[in-house]
């Protein structure tokens, strides 16, 4: 049998990171030892009280069947996290929904929403979810270039009339991934006003919004007038609380777009394990004094990751948030070249950047989930490959 993909597979592309693994395999197989930077898994254990409460809900029987769909206290505990965090106001049951995870809602959305043909903007660079859920609906992607000129911030002005005339969908993400830049209230103003003008649904993806360093104001897009009304909001518990493998999540905001991807989900799964649900209720009702200690944490080791590579003569803007640093390389390599020699002569794997995009070329993204002992190797491992070019 000589199966093919379908047409809509073939427009996906896992190659990047694939061959990324590969080679990284490859090196660990010769006996290199290799500092992994690649993949955003974080390396820190969630807080205890969330690993008690999942324990605890374990051990009970009677947990283990269908859930279907969130459980009423988890709506209830994310409306007092959103309350408290960003001083938004939810109505848990209309305007909450649980999901496998951001990335789960995100990859579901654009089917429960877009048309064959209609178009969506998305950010390049940009998580690669964005456009693979889009080439799953059979929409049209039309790239929102991210310049460093522009402070990595959509020109929303360039975009053609007839090409938002068509337009039924837009993905924002700030602070982002790769592209680890901030928003300010004045751009999500300007957003807002831009959806309704267009009549077009934004979609803001927030999974790093409890990762923000030096003090810079966290500003949810649900905090600004009006953004209920055109848009969405998606969150997650997998880099907030470490429960990435947990896949537990969930979306914010108009209730017309919940409705929708509700009944899409309604379909395909049958809710997440119950003692999940428990414990990640635990962790959105904290006192929240973990997370101030966590983004200290990553603090300190994106400072002694870019400090290190100074030292190569390697500068690099410092990260406003997330657990990643989006790098440009030095001249003479393209990202692949860079990121593939780095893994074989320097043992440290990062990710080219064009693996987010076209305009992703140019750059590489390191990721912040080693000890800081294991940061400064890299750094010296990476000031030496340099030395030896």
């Amino acid at each position: 049998m000589n199966l093919i993909g379908s047409e809509k597979l073939q427009k996906m592309s896992a190659s990047i990171f694939q061959e990324v693994a590969d080679r990284k395999m490859a090196a660990k197989t010769k006996g290199k030892d290799v500092i992994d930077l690649s993949v955003g898994s974080p390396d820190f254990p969630p807080p205890s009280f969330v690993i008690d409460a999942l324990v605890e809900s374990v051990k009970d029987t009677s947990k283990y069947g269908y859930t279907l769909k969130g459980i009423a206290e988890f709506n209830e505990a994310a409306a007092y996290f959103y309350q408290q965090r960003y001083g938004v106001e939810l109505n848990p049951v209309k305007e909450i929904l649980q999901l496998m995870g951001s990335q789960d809602g995100l990859a579901h959305l654009a089917t429960a929403i877009i048309n064959p043909g209609e178009y969506v903007l998305v950010p390049d660079p940009g998580y690669p979810i964005y456009e693979a859920s889009v080439n799953i609906a059979g929409g049209v992607i039309y790239p929102m270039p991210l310049l460093a000129e522009n402070k990595f911030l959509p020109n929303l002005k360039e975009i053609p009339l007839e090409i938002l005339q068509k337009t039924k969908m837009m993905i924002i993400s700030y602070p982002g991934n790769p592209v680890t830049a901030l928003s300010n209230k004045d751009f999500f103003d300007e957003i807002v006003a831009f959806a309704r003008t267009h009549k077009i649904l934004v979609v803001h993806d927030f999974a790093y919004s409890e990762l923000i360093f030096d003090n810079h104001p966290q500003i949810s897009f649900m905090s600004v007038p009006g953004a209920k009304e055109v848009g969405i909001e998606f969150n997650s518990l997998s880099k907030t609380f470490n429960m990435a493998g947990c896949r537990i999540g969930y979306v914010v905001g108009n209730e017309q777009a919940i409705k929708l991807l509700a009944t899409f989900k309604s379909n395909i799964d049958y809710g997440i394990f119950y003692p999940i649900q428990e414990a990640a209720v635990k962790a959105l009702t904290s006192d929240f004094s973990y997370l101030f200690e966590q983004v200290k944490a990553y603090e300190l080791r994106r400072d002694i990751l870019i400090a290190g590579l100074e030292k190569s003569g390697w500068q690099i803007d410092k990260s406003p948030a997330t657990m990643f640093v989006w790098a440009r390389i030095p001249a003479g390599w393209t990202s692949r070249q860079f990121a593939f020699e780095l893994i074989e002569q320097a043992g440290v794997a990062v990710i080219p950047g064009d693996a987010f995009g076209a305009l992703g070329e140019g750059y590489v993204r390191i990721a912040l989930v080693q000890p800081p002992e294991r940061l400064a190797e890299a750094a010296e491992r990476i000031e030496q490959f340099l030395a030896d070019r």
